[in-house]
C-alpha cells in the first residue's frame, strides 16, 4: 500500500519505529512530520495543546490535505495525532483514502489529560482506530467509531536487542533500575526502595526533579533522559529492570516491558492480566503486586545472576516467538487496513 504516515517523527519517538516497520513490510511510506507545526514558544505550545486551535492547527490540516491530494495514498496513518479535524478526515475519505488513528494513550481514562477536544470529535470520522486496551474498544464504539482493533505496544528490533555474548554482572553498574516517568506513586516507591537497595532512576531531569525530594533526586537520579543506544545499554547494564503499570491510564501492560525483553534484560514488572498473558511468570519475567512483594522479589533475584540470566533469555525468546516486536504488531494493523480497502473497492 501507499501510506501517508503523519506523526511526530524524530529518532527518539516510537512513531518513527512503526514507520520503519511499514517500510520493512514492503509498503511505500510518505512521511509527514508533525513536529515542525509546533510553536517554538513554550507558552503558545501549551495553549495550543490544551485548546487545539490556532494558525498552527489550521496549517497542519491544510498541508496534510494538500499532500494527500498530490500523493493519492491508499491509507493515512495518523500516529498519536490530536490535531486532525473531522472535515480533513472527510476530505481524505472523498479522495478514497482509508484513515487510521494509532493511539496508545487513553482519552477516556481518569487522568483527564488536556488536548483531547478535537480528537474526540474526529473519532467517528476515521475508518479504523488502533488501541491497546480492551476497555477502549467499547469506549470508541460508544463514540461512533467505525472499526477498532486492539494491538499491543512493541519493541523495535533494530534498536532493542540483547547485549554481546559474555555480558554479565561485571558489566552491570545499575542494581535496581527504572527508566521512564514518575506517573502514579512511582517516585515514593523508588525513594523507599533506595533505603535498602542500590536504585537508579533515569528520565526527564525536570520531571523527576519535581517528583522527588531534593535528597532523593540527588541519591537516585542518573544519566538523564535516555534514547536509542543509551536506553538499550542502560537496560543491559541493569541487574533488575523495573516496569510499572500506569494505573492512571488504565493500562493492561507497558511498552517498556516489551522493550526490556527485546533488549534481553531481566524484567521485574507489576503483575497485571496483560503481563501474565504475555510472559510466563517466574520463567520469562518476574511479577510483583504491592511494595512488600516487590522487595521480596528484589531480595530473591538481585544476588542470583544465573536465575536472572535464564529468565531474561526466556523472556527475549518469548518476545521473538510471539511477535512482541514492531514488524508483527504493525503487520496486524496493515492487514486490517488492507481488508477495509478491499471491502471499499469491492463495494
Amino acid at each position: 500500500m501507499k501510506i501517508l504516515y503523519a506523526a511526530g517523527l524524530s529518532p527518539n519517538d516510537s512513531a518513527l519505529y512503526r514507520l520503519w516497520a511499514l517500510e520493512r513490510l514492503g509498503h511505500h511510506v510518505v512521511p509527514f512530520n508533525f513536529f515542525p507545526y509546533e510553536s517554538s514558544n513554550v507558552l503558545v505550545r501549551k495553549i495550543v495543546h490544551r485548546m487545539v486551535v490556532g494558525p498552527q492547527v489550521d496549517r497542519f490540516n491544510r498541508d496534510l490535505t494538500a499532500v494527500a491530494e498530490r500523493e493519492r495514498p491508499d491509507v493515512l496513518w495518523a500516529d498519536k495525532l490530536l490535531w486532525m479535524r473531522p472535515r480533513t478526515l472527510d476530505r481524505l475519505r472523498e479522495l478514497g483514502v482509508t484513515t487510521i488513528s494509532y493511539m496508545i494513550d487513553n482519552p477516556f481514562g481518569p487522568r483527564q489529560d488536556p488536548g483531547w477536544r478535537l480528537y474526540m470529535k474526529g473519532i467517528p470520522h476515521y475508518d479504523l482506530h488502533v488501541v491497546q486496551r480492551d476497555k477502549n474498544i467499547e469506549d470508541y464504539k460508544a463514540r461512533g467509531a467505525r472499526d477498532v482493533i486492539k494491538i499491543q505496544t512493541a519493541y523495535e528490533p533494530t534498536i532493542h536487542f540483547p547485549p554481546p555474548s559474555g555480558w554479565s554482572d561485571k558489566d552491570r553498574n545499575r542494581d535496581v533500575s527504572f527508566i521512564g516517568t514518575p506517573y502514579d506513586d512511582r517516585a515514593a516507591i523508588l525513594t523507599r526502595l533506595s533505603s535498602e537497595f542500590g536504585t537508579v532512576v533515569s528520565g526527564s531531569r525536570q520531571v523527576w526533579q519535581r517528583a522527588f525530594s531534593s535528597d532523593a533526586f540527588e541519591r537516585l537520579y542518573r544519566e538523564g533522559e535516555l534514547f536509542l543506544q543509551q536506553y538499550r545499554e542502560a537496560i543491559w547494564r541493569s541487574k533488575i529492570n523495573l516496569s510499572f503499570i500506569t494505573h492512571s491510564n488504565q493500562d493492561e501492560f507497558v511498552h517498556k516491558s516489551f522493550e526490556i525483553a527485546g533488549c534481553g534484560g531481566f524484567l521485574l514488572a507489576e503483575r497485571s492480566p496483560g503481563h501474565i498473558a504475555r510472559f510466563k511468570e517466574d520463567e520469562e519475567a518476574v511479577f510483583f503486586t504491592g511494595y512488600e512483594e516487590l522487595t521480596q522479589k528484589i531480595r530473591r533475584y538481585l544476588p542470583d545472576e544465573a536465575a536472572r540470566s535464564r529468565i531474561a533469555a526466556a523472556g527475549h525468546e518469548r518476545g521473538q516467538r510471539d511477535g512482541y516486536h514492531n514488524d508483527r504488531q504493525v503487520s496486524l494493523i496493515a492487514q486490517r487496513a488492507e481488508s477495509i480497502l478491499h471491502k471499499r473497492n469491492a463495494g
